[in-house]
């Protein structure tokens, strides 16, 4: 059976500026090496977002809403376990961030 496409989306606290420039790169070797250890199941890199505008019936909001993306990765997995069980190791997630998780269903 052929793996799954499954949407890594990074929301919270782990894309704050860094205090330093050593700290910048730190915290980009982190997202390198966690990067490189999954290379085999990143289909799409992603890219990181800008800040976010949301629209609903009641109109639009500037402010990035409650809980705002910060960007997007695109990975192969066997199965949704598989997927968290690489998305623990995220910065994101160390830095009190979080990864959702879900699969990409072709349509």
């Amino acid at each position: 059976m052929a793996d799954k496409r499954f949407m890594y989306i990074y929301h919270g606290n782990g894309m704050s500026m860094p205090e330093s420039e050593e700290a910048g790169r730190e915290a980009m070797a982190r997202w390198t090496a966690w990067m490189d250890g999954i290379k085999s199941n990143i289909s799409d890199e992603g890219s990181a977002a800008g800040k976010s505008h949301t629209v609903s019936q009641s109109g639009v909001t500037h402010d990035g809403g409650a809980n705002p993306a910060f960007g997007y990765t695109i990975v192969t997995a066997p199965d949704i376990d598989a997927a968290i069980e690489m998305a623990k190791g995220c910065p994101m997630v160390a830095d009190g961030g979080s990864v959702e998780v879900c699969e990409a269903i072709d349509m």
